[in-house]
């Protein structure tokens, strides 16, 4: 359901008659209901360890397949930290402090200033990188857990890891934390069309349609059949072409949500330019990261001795 606070906070040209009606009646019904979550749910916060640890380790064990090795299990055990335990260390130290030392106010300040997908990386994320990368040196001397290249991870590659770590969390508490009421998924929303059944513009339809078109047909040319075996330049043409296409198609939604007046509906009833923004930060880029932090091609000539 819609919560009648959050209908609230969207633009007054973002919400109807009927949607106001509809989420102060589920406003009523959660006054009937104290823990305020829906019938299935005993509790309005979710998701716990075992998503994000499942999510990002299955993430990390397809990177593994996918790059032959070169994104070690010490890179998929670093990134599953992260984004499981990471951002919510800030909640376990004042759960730690409430517990050992009862009426202290010790940690209370860390978990709004830790559990950020960007504070996070900022506030801890250099000493967090010289840990990681410490404690996977000491993981492959031990012989504790292999990472088939003979190399422990590097600082750089365990920052990257640690921020991928961050967003991947954020990714799976930001849609179903709060109810799906969330901050970020109530501004997704909001940039949909709420107002009865959406016009169809004829230039939305031409613009729209002439990015989709070019899109797929950019990416046809750029693989067309060649004499030549793969090149890796194809797929970075491709990706350049993504991007471009992608930062077009927001600017036209940005355009006709915030600077046309009175708004327009940019693509239909859809939330295109909010589904963009979030799969962008919180799917792809962390994902991007990991691959960033994969081991180079020829990664056997500086083995750590053993």
């Amino acid at each position: 359901y819609i919560s009648y606070s959050n209908v609230k906070k969207l633009p007054s040209f973002a919400i109807s008659r009927e949607t106001q009606r509809f989420a102060a009646s589920q406003s009523q019904e959660r006054q009937q209901n104290p823990v305020g979550c829906a019938p299935f749910s005993g509790s309005c916060r979710m998701p716990g360890p075992g998503p994000h640890l499942m999510y990002a380790m299955g993430s990390g064990l397809a990177m593994t397949h996918l790059t032959k090795g070169r994104f070690s299990p010490h890179h998929t055990l670093t990134y599953t930290i992260n984004a499981f335990f990471g951002p919510d260390i800030g909640s376990f130290s004042e759960w730690l402090g409430s517990t050992f030392i009862p009426g202290t106010s010790f940690g209370s300040a860390l978990p709004d200033a830790i559990h950020h997908p960007f504070y996070y990386v900022l506030i801890l994320g250099f000493p967090l990188c010289v840990f990681y990368s410490w404690a996977s040196r000491i993981l492959l001397q031990r012989g504790v857990l292999d990472s088939f290249s003979g190399l422990p991870l590097s600082r750089r590659q365990s920052l990257l890891l640690v921020s991928a770590g961050s967003l991947s969390h954020f990714f799976l508490d930001h849609l179903f934390e709060e109810n799906g009421h969330s901050t970020m998924y109530t501004w997704i929303l909001s940039t949909g069309w709420w107002i009865n059944r959406a016009p169809v513009n004829p230039d939305a339809v031409v613009v729209v349609g002439f990015l989709c078109i070019f899109l797929i047909g950019g990416f046809i040319y750029i693989n067309r059949v060649r004499s030549t075996k793969f090149d890796r330049k194809q797929s970075y043409q491709s990706l350049k072409l993504i991007l471009v296409i992608a930062s077009f198609y927001c600017l036209w939604c940005a355009s006709q949500i915030y600077w046309t007046n009175p708004r327009r509906p940019a693509v239909g009833e859809e939330a295109d330019l909010g589904v963009l923004v979030f799969m962008a930060t919180f799917f792809f880029l962390p994902h991007f990261l990991c691959i960033l932090a994969v081991n180079p091609d020829d990664f056997h000539t500086e083995q750590l001795p053993l």
